[in-house]
């Protein structure tokens, strides 16, 4: 009895053993087709719905302008400011123009429209220019006012418009900071004026003096043009 039992039992097992074995791979397979899924859904997922909902974990910087600390300007460089720029290209190119379009008028009179009349013009500006920029650069060392133009070049293109005005009526101070640029309503009526003393009769008086600190800060605005701009018209002209 003992034995049938014995044999009773090791067959019931074996019928049972399949089945629990069957039940438990069903079970596995019924729970590795959802997780495969899972897993599968992010990487299946369309290109459109990627870029509608990109990942927040680690937004973009915002751009900013100014990543260059303003470097205050040293007594050296305001030396070389007045020495040099009368002799940049806008410059020159501002005193052509005035030079010309006096000879054309023969304005003043006095020198003829003539070349000589132009070379005389031409020397009578730059003698101005100089005058003007020594006041400017050795006023502006008392309160310490910047009188380059530094360009916006990694600005809009409206900023940057906005830009070339902002900096002919302003100057930028030790601290990094926009102030009136004194020193230039200072320089630019009062060499005129002083002008007066070495030009012709026709031109040296009070309203002619006024008349050039008025074209003295529209050539400003004309400068800053061409430093802002130049230089990627340079690009573009040249295919570089």
């Amino acid at each position: 009895m003992e034995a049938s039992a014995e044999l009773v039992l090791s067959s019931l097992s074996m019928q049972l053993r399949p089945k629990t074995v069957t039940s438990s791979w069903k079970a596995r397979v019924r729970w590795i087709g959802p997780c495969t899924a899972l897993l599968l859904t992010p990487s299946l997922a369309s290109p459109q719905a990627q870029q509608t909902n990109p990942p927040q974990s680690a937004p973009e910087p915002k751009i900013k302008f100014a990543q260059t600390p303003y470097q205050p300007i040293t007594g050296r460089q305001r030396v070389k400011w007045v020495l040099i720029s009368p002799f940049e290209p806008e410059n020159l190119l501002r005193g052509l123009f005035s030079a010309g379009l006096g000879t054309a008028s023969n304005t003043p009179r006095e020198y003829g429209p003539h070349w000589d009349g132009f070379a005389k013009r031409y020397g009578m500006r730059f003698t101005g220019v100089i005058t003007s920029k020594t006041m400017e650069a050795g006023l502006g060392a008392i309160w310490g006012e910047d009188p380059r133009y530094v360009p916006a070049r990694d600005k809009p293109f409206r900023e940057r418009i906005g830009h070339i005005f902002v900096m002919t009526v302003m100057a930028t101070r030790r601290d990094g900071q926009l102030r009136p640029a004194y020193a230039r309503f200072i320089a630019y009526p009062s060499s005129n004026f002083l002008s007066n003393t070495w030009r012709v009769d026709s031109v040296s008086d009070t309203s002619h003096a006024l008349a050039r600190t008025g074209y003295g800060f529209l050539g400003k605005i004309a400068t800053n043009t061409l430093k802002e701009f130049w230089p990627d018209a340079k690009k573009y002209i040249f295919k570089r």
